[in-house]
This record gives C-alpha cells, sequence and structure tokens, in this order.
C-alpha cells in the first residue's frame, strides 16, 4: 500500500491472482470466497470444507472431494483466514466484503449456488444412513447443521437479487 496502490486496487490484483491459477484452485478460491462473504453465519473450517465438496445433484457425498483448510485459504490468495480460537473462517478485512459485491467480478447468483449445495447435502445417502463411529458420523455431517439452519434465508436472498 507505500507504492501508492488503493485497496480496491490491492484487491482487484489478488483477485486477478485466484483466477489465474489452475482451474482447480480457481474453481475453489472463488467458491471460498463466496461462501464466506455470503453465509448467514461465520462458517467453522469443517464446514467450508464440506459446503466446497458438495456436487449439487450427486446422490453421494464424496469425502474425497473435502479440500484441507490450508488449501482453501491458499487458493484465495490471502483474503481468508482461519480464527484460531473460533476455528471459523474470515475474510480477511471487513472492506473485502464490501469489495467483492461492487465489483461483481466473480460470483454470478451466490445465493442460488448456496441453496443448490444446502439442499444437496443432507439428500445424500451418507448423510440419510450415516456410516457407524463417532469419526464418521462427525466428518460426514460436519455440514449439515448450516444446511438446515440457513437454507430458508439463501432461498430469500436468491427471490431478492
Amino acid at each position: 500500500m507505500t507504492d501508492g496502490l488503493e485497496l480496491g486496487d490491492v484487491y482487484g490484483a489478488t483477485i486477478e491472482r485466484i483466477k489465474a491459477q489452475d482451474e482447480g484452485k480457481r474453481r475453489l478460491g472463488v467458491a471460498a470466497l463466496m461462501w464466506v462473504s455470503y453465509a448467514q453465519r461465520p462458517l467453522s473450517a469443517d464446514e467450508l470444507c464440506h459446503a466446497l465438496a458438495v456436487e449439487p445433484g450427486a446422490k453421494y457425498f464424496n469425502a474425497g472431494n473435502v479440500p484441507s483448510i490450508s488449501t482453501l485459504v491458499g487458493c484465495c490468495q490471502g483474503l481468508i483466514a482461519v480464527d484460531k480460537e473460533t476455528s471459523t473462517v474470515r475474510l480477511i478485512h471487513p472492506t473485502v466484503k464490501e469489495y467483492l459485491p461492487i465489483r461483481n467480478c466473480i460470483f454470478s447468483y451466490p445465493h442460488d449456488e448456496m441453496v443448490g449445495v444446502c439442499s444437496a447435502y443432507p439428500n445424500s445417502e451418507q448423510i440419510k444412513a450415516p456410516s457407524t463411529g463417532p469419526s464418521a458420523v462427525f466428518h460426514n455431517q460436519a455440514f449439515l447443521e448450516y444446511c438446515y439452519e440457513s437454507r430458508e434465508f439463501h432461498e430469500q436472498e436468491c427471490f431478492s437479487c
């Protein structure tokens, strides 16, 4: 910032770096920014990772698609961070949340996408009939609470856009 760049220029350059990554990293970076920016409440690292692994319309949740939180932070080029005390994911500064919608540079219909994910996750076969054992249930249902809490919120936001 000392070289005369304004905050918007810095965020714009960071968005361009996200877009310039390979397709998988670009997709994860954009999706993570969308979820962190538009979620009804702060998401835990596990919730965000599971949200990004959901394939809308798929019958099965593929746990192999769940990215690590360190991968997501890297794909976002420093625009998100994990709060160590609460394990929630947040934008690095409130001005990022202000910048993204104004520029409308990377999100098409965020609430539509979020409704699709929040509808698909609870309907996957593994969530309907989870594996036995405490760790299997936890990992399979990390995102379930958010889906039930927020589906109505995101549906209302879809119609207001």
